[in-house]
């Protein structure tokens, strides 16, 4: 049993990813050498994770280990896991969350699961259609990222999620990156107003109307040049193309590192340039490396829930643990239900279906 005096206590699944268990434990194990003020729930087979946690002694009185004897593989459909996935690792680290011993969840494992699940288990918010996947995106800014949401929870999304997905992606980058006032932007095929479909030119004047209020600042629309730019820093956009951008921008970083790595190998003196370019290309390939910011987040949820890529190594583990720490720490799921609730509120009153004194919803603090 971990000694959880003052620390924030994060669920975890071991099971799930692509490298195994031991790869968790280890990422757990350089997570807790970073930050004393962390503890852990781990779920999977207790014989196979004991022993895993033993060998690390740092991770003494910081583990508890929870046995679930079942698996959510990465072929396993969604809904055969809603119906028969009860003692699974994944089930059991998101029912801590829901049962309050933990703050936030983390998993490896299949995203489609993971969300269906999530959505069971921890419900969406109040007025929540559809919950959105957050990701990270390297920028020019100077946080070094933009947030990108739907990533892929969900294909569709009309003009009132793309509202709520520009709400979620609001408080993110406040709270997860420190940003005062995030700049929103909505992913179209042009940045001209008449351009779109008829929910993203809704979804532009919506977002529009709200922007005073929820202490944002809304460029307009973007198109897929600016998601690595610095002229916004969170995008807005359905999953289906929230996902297509995220593949394509997965395969072209690897494109480009493999075809680097061919150039250098092409004559001797391309093999002495590499030499003396090593110092610059590490600092690139840590800059870009997807380990460093591993981790959706799933929004719009009673309860935090952070995916971790499914091959994810020990230092991406770590990576997604502490993101799921500063999130934690920042009481992220209260403060988007406060900020979902707010504007809630306020289209009531725009609607003549209650008043609200809007100076009294308190500004700033999701």
């Amino acid at each position: 049993m971990p000694d959880r005096t003052d620390r924030i206590v994060i669920s975890v699944d071991a099971m799930g990813g692509d490298q195994g268990p031991s790869a968790v434990v280890a990422g757990l194990a350089t997570s807790v050498q970073k930050n004393p003020d962390i503890a852990f729930i781990l779920h999977g087979p207790e014989d196979e994770l004991t022993k895993l946690v033993e060998r690390r002694k740092v991770l003494k009185d910081r583990v508890e280990i929870r046995h679930a004897a079942d698996i959510v593989t990465m072929e396993d459909r969604p809904s055969h896991v809603m119906r028969h996935g009860k003692g699974t690792s994944m089930w059991s680290t998101l029912d801590a969350v829901r049962n309050g011993e933990a703050t936030v969840a983390v998993s490896c494992g299949n995203t489609g699961a993971l969300m269906a699940l999530s959505i069971v288990r921890l419900r969406r918010l109040p007025g929540v259609t559809r919950p959105a996947i957050a990701i990270l995106w390297p920028s020019r800014n100077p946080q070094g990222f933009n947030v990108m949401l739907d990533a892929g929870a969900d294909i569709r999304a009309d003009a009132r999620d793309l509202l709520q997905f520009a709400m979620m992606g609001t408080s993110y980058a406040r709270n997860g990156m420190g940003l005062k006032r995030p700049r929103i932007g909505l992913l179209n095929v042009g940045t001209e107003q008449n351009k779109g479909r008829p929910e993203l030119q809704e979804a532009h004047e919506l977002i529009a109307r709200h922007a005073e209020d929820s202490q944002y600042d809304f460029v307009g629309f973007v198109e897929g040049g600016d998601l690595p730019g610095d002229v916004v820093d969170v995008i807005v956009t359905d999953g289906f193309s929230g996902n297509v951008a995220l593949k394509t921008g997965e395969g072209t970083a690897a494109l480009i590192g493999d075809l680097l790595k061919q150039s250098f190998r092409m004559s001797p003196l391309s093999r002495l340039a590499a030499l003396l370019a090593y110092r610059p290309l590490q600092r690139l390939a840590k800059r870009i490396d997807p380990r460093r910011v591993n981790g959706g987040v799933f929004l719009g949820l009673n309860g935090t829930v952070v995916k971790s890529h499914g091959s994810a190594d020990a230092t991406g583990v770590s990576a997604a643990v502490k993101l799921a720490f500063q999130l934690a720490q920042s009481d992220f799921s209260q403060k988007i239900a406060a900020r979902l609730a707010s504007v809630d509120l306020v289209d009531h009153d725009a609607e003549g279906e209650t008043i609200v004194d809007e100076r009294s919803i308190k500004k700033g603090q999701s």
